[in-house]
């Protein structure tokens, strides 16, 4: 893993504008940034990020499992009970899930560590599918990079083949987002291309359109009823909405399914570190409460007193905490040596309940600290986007950086 220097492409903003790629430039800084490139071999692609990623998926997957069988995790996710059968109704039913992207910390040295999984509403997707691989043809052609690199980067075919999988031919599907949030639309408009090329019919909808019908079903501004929604509103929100109550009534299926409001959540972290100790890819990882006064040298809770003896050294060290619903690095602060070293002003959802994770620092390219965003579709790994910062904490506006391989 490398950081090279490349020359930008001739007039590559005027095409972005041209494509809908209206916020390449945000807060007066570049967000996509292609004056330099993340370089990787194969076999780092293969071994240490794709490889990892679906085992990391399939033990994702193991916890719902666990978690909608447990009272006290569904609890400790902030599931709220009124909306638990909803939740395991969905797994029981296998309602099929579309899409997640796991945040790896990476160097090329040693394993990924997973830092969160974005399993019910990712962005940068427009970016990762579409804009980098279009910067990967056009820079072939240019010669700037060899005709025997290549890019990890089937997200866009995997998504159309996904569509297939999980809908009828020619079924209507809305997609819906915030439509004055250029980023979530890019998202959502990046889906609904994909569902048009897999022989479904695709509408947008604001998300704030949505109405009821006299029937108790979801319809759009057009009157049109829901039948199948993909929806940029994380489930834990959509489960404490006012229109809540009408999710199981209403009839409609939705993308990603309920179960994914187990996953979308930091507090499977710690289920996930319960559950599989010691994995090379994972983090120590507890709940802030059971753990709090021992990270200081006390005793943890009891239900947690042996591993976290276990963890206490590189806990110690250094460590993470963050709510467990929260975006873009938002109330997320990084202790080492027992002393803050990094925290983002943004506490919107620092009242939530909080985890404590073990550190993997970032590495460094240039002042610079890259995160490897690694895309899951169904339930495979078929490409990744990095995103990088000064900042130590990953932000909205941290930077979008292309990558290839090469060897």
């Amino acid at each position: 893993m490398r950081k090279l220097t490349l020359p930008e492409r001739p007039d590559w903003r005027s095409e972005a504008q041209r494509l809908g790629f209206t916020f390449a430039d945000m807060g007066g800084e570049p967000y996509w940034d292609e004056t330099s490139a993340y370089h990787f071999s194969l076999r780092e692609i293969d071994a240490d990020l794709e490889g990892p990623s679906n085992e990391l998926h399939a033990m994702c997957r193991e916890a719902v499992g666990t978690a909608i069988q447990s009272e006290e995790w569904l609890d400790r996710l902030a599931i709220p009970p009124e909306h638990r059968d909803l939740v395991a109704a969905s797994w029981v039913a296998g309602e099929p899930e579309l899409y997640g992207r796991f945040d790896l910390a990476y160097d090329g040295k040693g394993p990924a560590k997973m830092l969160e999984y974005n399993a019910d509403t990712p962005t940068s997707l427009y970016e990762s599918a579409s804009f980098q691989w279009l910067w990967f043809e056009q820079q072939q052609a240019l010669g700037v990079l060899g005709g025997d690199t290549d890019q990890f980067n089937g997200i866009h075919e995997a998504l159309v083949a996904r569509f297939a999988e999980i809908f009828a031919p020619g079924e209507n599907v809305h997609f819906a987002a915030d439509a004055e949030n250029p980023e979530d639309y890019a998202t959502v408009e990046t889906l609904a291309w994909a569902a048009r090329e897999a022989g479904l019919g695709a509408h947008f909808t604001d998300l704030a359109q949505i109405g009821l019908t006299e029937d108790g079903q979801f319809a759009d501004a057009e009157s049109r009823v829901i039948g199948a929604l993909f929806k940029l509103y994380p489930w834990e929100d959509m489960l404490r909405d006012d229109f809540a109550a009408h999710l199981a009534p209403s009839g409609a299926r939705f993308i990603e399914p309920p179960w994914k409001a187990i996953l979308s959540n930091k507090g499977l972290l710690p289920l996930l570190w319960q559950m599989f100790p010691g994995h090379p890819n994972l983090l120590p990882a507890f709940f802030l409460d059971d753990v709090r006064d021992a990270i200081t040298g006390g005793v943890p809770a009891s239900q947690v007193a042996k591993a976290f003896e276990a963890a206490r050294p590189l806990l110690a060290a250094g460590h993470v905490t963050k709510p467990i619903f929260s975006r873009e690095g938002a109330g997320v602060t990084i202790f080492e040596s027992g002393h803050a070293t990094a925290h983002t002003q943004d506490e919107t959802y620092s009242h939530h309940p909080m985890i404590l994770q073990g550190l993997a620092p970032l590495p460094e390219f240039e002042g610079f600290h890259p995160v490897i965003g690694a895309w899951m579709v169904g339930e495979s790994c078929a490409g990744i986007g990095l995103r990088e910062d000064r900042a130590r904490i990953t932000h909205n506006l941290s930077r979008f950086k292309p990558h290839f391989i090469e060897g």
